[in-house]
């Protein structure tokens, strides 16, 4: 779909209401990662630069439509002040008037979004009030774009809407990878249960050319091609599931990459006793932690013929050594086809993120979406309200 950015507005001596995600984790009073914040610096700067006024519309925590006191964006405004180098307004209850009296350059942070029911439920009522206190909308908040509430579709239709740097950048990387990609293309799929990720398999079987399935997940796959995967991880009242999905990959010409061979353990634990084995040898009381070298070599493979790739999700437990050796592998090889452009590279998702970061390779994929639940409706080929809402 097409969409309005910063390049089609101006935006000199107008208000312009941003919505942002900053939604940062704190630890005793303190933001312990910025990156969030980081992320929106771009089209923060290039408002001012042009003459805009940014008033920052965010929400923080879960406050459920009452005011909590912890869940004040006050107590990241240091942080906010920070990272963008800039002295920034806090606004509790914004008003036109207040706006309008700022000199040029200001930048506004109004208090938490979701300190009122309204923002959550999309009222209409909410949306005409915060269109009163702007002329433009930018949308600079992908990972909140799943979510239909006043701040992020409401007000977009009441405004001349557009995307911020950042909503720009997202969405044309996940538009280069599973919309119009360069092919052939391989998708990785990971995490602990098949249930959660349903209508993604269902949506990438008729994507990609190869769909590599890791971590649990695989496990339920196995199991339902009669494999024992003795006491892992497995949602063994999924194998219809899984054998419909198989057999719809089937019939698109995806082809489904699963484990030959895993590295197995008998407890949960780091650096327990461990060994390799051909995956139709797991005994009745071990447990599959991850994919073994045979079966990274296949991936591996598999990535290297490939132009571009998408992944969610890890081969096996990473978190605890050495169960991330197959993820750490697949990663190295994600990257050095990336780094030597052979490959366009997206990841997205909480423990893939924590992943790529851990292997060090962050800087080498084409780019990578810390967009959450966002990230993982887009695979699913669901329509996201907020990137609607600009079209």
């Amino acid at each position: 779909m097409a969409w309005k950015t910063l390049d089609d507005m101006e935006l000199n001596g107008k208000i312009v209401l941003t919505r942002v995600d900053i939604n940062v984790p704190m630890k005793d009073g303190v933001v312990t990662d910025a990156s969030r914040i980081e992320r929106i610096k771009p089209t923060i700067d290039e408002i001012v630069a042009k003459g805009g006024v940014p008033v920052m519309l965010a929400h923080y925590g879960r406050p459920k439509g009452e005011y909590v006191p912890e869940l004040s964006l006050s107590h990241i405004l240091p942080a906010v002040t920070e990272t963008l180098g800039r002295e920034i307004t806090f606004i509790e209850k914004p008003s036109r008037e207040a706006l309008d009296a700022l000199p040029a350059g200001s930048v506004v942070l109004v208090e938490n979004t979701r300190f009122t029911n309204m923002e959550t439920d999309n009222d209409p009522r909410m949306a005409q009030f915060l269109a009163s206190l702007g002329d433009i909308f930018c949308n600079d908040a992908f990972s909140a774009a799943h979510r239909a509430h006043a701040s992020t579709t409401g007000v977009a239709h009441l405004l001349p809407s557009c995307a911020g740097r950042l909503m720009q950048q997202e969405l044309s990387a996940l538009e280069t990878a599973l919309s119009t990609p360069k092919r052939p293309v391989v998708a990785i799929v990971g995490g602990a249960k098949v249930s959660t990720k349903l209508d993604l398999l269902g949506n990438l079987v008729r994507k990609v050319d190869h769909l590599v399935i890791g971590g649990g997940m695989a496990n339920t796959f196995l199991a339902a091609k009669g494999v024992n995967v003795g006491k892992s991880l497995c949602e063994h009242d999924l194998a219809d599931t899984a054998r419909d999905i198989l057999k719809k990959a089937d019939e698109a010409g995806c082809e489904i990459i699963l484990p030959v061979d895993v590295t197995i353990a008998w407890e949960f634990a780091a650096n327990t006793k461990n060994e390799t084995v051909d995956v139709a040898d797991c005994p009745d009381d071990a447990m599959i932690f991850d994919a073994g070298p045979k079966s990274v070599a296949q991936i591996n493979a598999t990535i290297a013929a490939a132009q571009t790739l998408i992944m969610n999700g890890p081969l096996g437990v990473f978190e605890l050594e050495p169960f991330g050796t197959g993820t750490f592998a697949m990663l190295a090889e994600i990257a050095k086809q990336t780094d030597a452009g052979a490959l366009i590279s997206v990841a997205g998702g909480g423990d893939t993120v924590s992943a790529v970061n851990k292997a060090g390779v962050a800087d080498s994929f084409t780019y990578i979406s810390t967009a959450g639940g966002a990230f993982l409706e887009w695979m699913e080929g669901k329509d996201l309200p907020g990137v609607t809402a600009l079209g």
